[in-house]
């Protein structure tokens, strides 16, 4: 079965760092796109951040860029999020997704991120 944690995520002031994992299980990176995407309360789901793990391309949402550098390592299964000068409007629930060449999605529980100012 295909499955995906994520973790790390935390209470943090503005300014500060985090880095979120997504382990994943049941499959390879090399075949799937791992994307991370959040939540905020009221908000709808929006892409962050996503990476092909066969052959990179890391691709960001304009508001995050600069900030957050996605990273895979195939060996260890897992994808992280570093999350630099995190701001307030970063505040939000954390979830990995997996997509496979079929357009089918995974996706895994999310991890809450606060960022005080």
């Amino acid at each position: 079965d295909v499955q995906l944690q994520a973790s790390g995520g935390g209470l943090v002031q503005a300014g500060g760092s985090l880095r979120l994992s997504c382990a994943a299980s049941g499959f390879t990176l090399d075949d799937y796109t791992i994307g991370w995407f959040r939540q905020a309360p009221g908000k709808e789901r929006e892409g962050v951040s996503c990476i092909h793990g066969g052959n990179g391309g890391p691709h960001y949402a304009d508001s995050v860029k600069g900030r957050f550098t996605i990273s895979s390592d195939n060996a260890k299964n897992t994808v992280d999020l570093q999350m630099n000068n995190l701001k307030p409007e970063d505040t939000a629930d954390y979830y990995c997704s997996a997509r496979n060449s079929y357009g089918v999605f995974y996706w895994g529980k999310g991890t809450q991120v606060t960022v005080s100012s």
